[in-house]
């Protein structure tokens, strides 16, 4: 299990360098395509969704009409509207719950989150208009949050921070990812060969103050992500949302946390 996990990390890795090398926004476009349909098609079938095949394909259609018309190169409302999302309904089920699955709330509730995952890959394309490194380095956020929250979880922690959601989650795991993006983000705007980042460009207009909070905004939106994945998971009666990743389980598996966190970047990439 481990090796084939180990394998498939390396493969997806080894994908996404390439993508980004190719400085080809075509490129780009095509492999989130690819990517978003399995996603949409995972996330519709932890709602039980009948048709989700189909339904993914309607979304489908949508986003390839957005990279057509290049609409995500002034995609504020959209990434407004994802940010609403989360701080209004889908934030708030970690709490409250879900709706039952069959009714019209769980129906309802997928449309929203659909939504919601359009506008990552949306903000995918537009971050990556920017440059590759500008991408990377919203994304590398997120997985250095997820990384340093498990080996500080794994160290130090003992307070669980959604123990009906996700067991093994902890509030000292969740704080040493934080800390850990402070950090490497704050040290990495002294790098002069990365000066296009996210964190060096928002330091350079907005100041460490801001830099800080956006950060720390960030961090807490891909927790909310990743945990409320696994409440949909949990809800389910399943482990991965899929078994298209050997060793990982599904796509949205690997990008849940992305999905908050990338328009609330983007958002502020329109603000600075």
């Amino acid at each position: 299990m481990l090796k084939t996990r180990v394998v498939t990390a390396v493969v997806l890795l080894a994908v996404l360098v390439a993508i980004l090398l190719s400085d080809s926004l075509p490129v780009v476009a095509v492999a989130a395509g690819v990517f978003f349909a399995a996603a949409a098609w995972e996330a519709l079938r932890l709602f039980k969704s009948r048709n989700a095949a189909l339904v993914a394909g309607v979304w489908c259609i949508a986003f390839a009409l957005i990279v057509i018309q290049h609409a995500y190169s002034n995609a504020r409302v959209l990434m407004l509207l994802c940010v609403l999302i989360w701080a209004v309904r889908l934030a708030p089920s970690l709490k409250l719950g879900l709706p039952p699955i069959g009714g019209f709330g769980n129906k309802l509730l997928s449309g929203i989150y659909g939504v919601a995952i359009l506008g990552c890959f949306v903000a995918i394309l537009a971050l990556f208009s920017h440059s590759a490194l500008y991408l990377f380095s919203v994304m590398a956020i997120v997985w250095i949050a997820d990384s340093g929250a498990y080996f500080s979880g794994k160290a130090f922690g003992r307070h669980k921070l959604a123990p009906s959601i996700s067991p093994g989650k902890s509030w000292e795991g969740a704080i040493g990812g934080w800390i850990a993006v402070l950090v490497i983000a704050c040290l990495s705007t002294q790098a002069p060969q990365l000066q296009d980042t996210f964190a060096a460009q928002l330091l350079a207009h907005r100041g460490w103050l801001i830099l800080a909070g956006v950060l720390t905004v960030m961090v807490a939106a891909s927790v909310a992500g990743d945990l409320f994945e696994s409440q949909l998971k949990r809800r389910a009666g399943v482990k991965d949302s899929s078994m298209l990743l050997p060793g990982h389980g599904g796509v949205l598996d690997r990008i849940d946390a992305l999905i908050p966190a990338l328009p609330f970047a983007l958002l502020v990439d329109a603000w600075r």
